[in-house]
């Protein structure tokens, strides 16, 4: 079996990771595209050190542009290399816009190439069209042959769009792989000793959707909820490069007086940051999971959530909606207040074995026939 990955963003690298390595260990044929959607070697290139990930097949080197010409120039460079691959699975995972683009092009050349279309992290939905994810995750699914489902509160979400059932396969949550895999060597950094914090005696914070820092009230109103936070508990900031941007755009570097801001962090360093830290305030998709795997309270400075199990099962809330200095802090005390939970198992299939199921699921599927033919129904 001939399997082509496809990894644009920095979420992608620690899903595709296991995924790349379960392949390998089937003795299937793994073909690794990067798409240079994130373009920055501090967002990339360290990721893929930390992870073992291997160097791309190919590398498309798309960098940034707006959703439209991102998504154009993916498609454009993605065509010749998956003719000249012909794999028998194109795999995305996610929700970026490399996830959709690859998608489209493998859907228009399906009835030529005879491939088919795997979509890690499937039936995911927060139900704000106003999120590029969540058109990108709807259609991704829509053209998807077979959709692996991180958690069972995605079924239903694919069952009230008309997807048939028997294209979906619950694998569980394959970043949580990467997570306890990289946990003892992220341990061994022990990066909050080296920034003179106390175990458990700090917070962690990430920030980088549009929603957030590319309005000038709503950073500020962030930033001023960072500063109350950190009358309490020391604050870091590992500053998005979006972020940095915005902040210096609109003048608020000044705001963060009491906040320890740092570059962005490699991905070793980043969860031995988080897994000791007191709690997480954050917009990451990702980091909602691992905190919730992990048992560390988190913080989520959004209207909704794709991941409603990490609220339900795990340590996450979300923060009052629209986001004020007051009504994020409260959030912060609240989740304090709460404490941490043992790491573990919280979550079904959240248990470093997702990877596994995955590469079975594509096997199992063999030649595909009915799967391809259920998705052109679809259409």
């Amino acid at each position: 079996m001939k399997v082509l990955v496809v990894a644009g963003a920095r979420p992608n690298f620690m899903k595709v990771a296991p995924i790349l390595a379960a392949l390998a260990r089937e003795g299937h044929r793994a073909v690794l595209v990067h798409t240079g959607q994130h373009y920055d070697a501090s967002m990339s290139d360290a990721f893929f050190s930390d992870l073992g990930l291997p160097q791309p097949d190919h590398h498309l080197g798309v960098g940034s542009g707006s959703h439209a010409v991102q998504t154009a120039r993916v498609m454009e460079a993605f065509e010749p290399v998956l003719r000249e691959a012909a794999p028998d699975w194109v795999v995305v995972v996610g929700d970026v816009n490399s996830t959709l683009a690859c998608s489209l092009v493998a859907a228009k050349l399906r009835p030529e190439l005879g491939c088919r279309i795997a979509h890690v992290e499937a039936g995911l939905r927060s139900g704000d069209w106003r999120m590029p994810e969540e058109v990108n995750r709807v259609l991704t699914d829509r053209l998807a042959d077979l959709l692996l489902t991180p958690s069972r509160d995605a079924h239903p979400n694919l069952a009230a769009e008309g997807i048939d059932p028997c294209r979906v396969v619950f694998v569980g949550n394959v970043m949580i792989d990467s997570l306890f895999a990289q946990l003892p060597a992220a341990r061994a950094l022990d990066v909050p000793r080296t920034l003179g914090l106390e175990r458990g005696r700090y917070a962690v914070v990430t920030l980088h959707r549009p929603s957030n820092v590319d309005d000038p009230d709503a950073l500020a109103a962030v930033f001023a909820a960072l500063e109350k936070v950190a009358e309490d508990l020391p604050v870091v900031f590992p500053l998005h490069p979006r972020t940095r941007l915005r902040a210096e755009e609109f003048g608020l570097q000044g705001k963060l007086a009491r906040v320890r801001t740092t570059l962005p962090l490699g991905y070793r360093e980043m969860v031995s940051l988080v897994e000791g830290a007191g709690a997480v305030l954050t917009d990451s998709g990702g980091l909602q999971e691992e905190t919730t795997a992990l048992g560390i309270p988190c913080v989520t400075l959004r209207e909704q959530t794709e991941r409603p199990v990490t609220v339900a099962q795990g340590t996450n809330r979300l923060a009052p909606w629209p986001l004020t200095a007051d009504g994020v802090y409260l959030a912060f005390r609240g989740a304090l207040a709460r404490g941490r939970h043992p790491a573990g198992t919280v979550v079904e299939g959240w248990d470093g074995q997702a990877a596994e199921r995955i590469a079975a699921a594509l096997a199992e599927a063999g030649s595909g026939a009915a799967l391809a033919g259920a998705a052109a129904a679809d259409g």
